[in-house]
């Protein structure tokens, strides 16, 4: 099986657990009296499955998009990451500022 595959059905199966996860928290937690509806209702398993195949398929395409967007990233060597970019971008326009009020304070 070709890498890039192999990545997408990992990641993949790595979003439906986390989905199954999720869902299995609401129903517990019983977010919006959803628990209780489900164990009321004749057709609470359907019920179930859809949402948690739904949250799956949701959880699942984000899961293999950060991981196919990720594969471009190189590292970052120190003093290269956004971080600092907006580090500088502050430290400039904080001198801009600096210079500016004292000139009109002056005036």
């Amino acid at each position: 099986m070709p890498p890039l595959v192999a990545l997408l059905i990992r990641n993949a199966a790595l979003g439906f657990c986390v989905a199954i996860v999720f869902v299995a928290a609401m129903l517990l937690a019983d977010v919006g009296g959803l628990g209780t509806l489900v164990v009321r209702s004749p057709d609470g398993v359907i019920a179930v499955f859809a949402l948690t195949f739904a949250t799956g398929l949701t959880f699942g395409s984000v899961q293999m998009g950060i991981a196919i967007m990720q594969l471009g990233e190189e590292e970052q060597e120190d003093g290269d990451g956004p971080h600092d970019a907006a580090a500088r971008l502050i430290r400039a326009g904080r001198r801009f500022l600096d210079r500016h009020t004292h000139r009109r304070a002056a005036c």
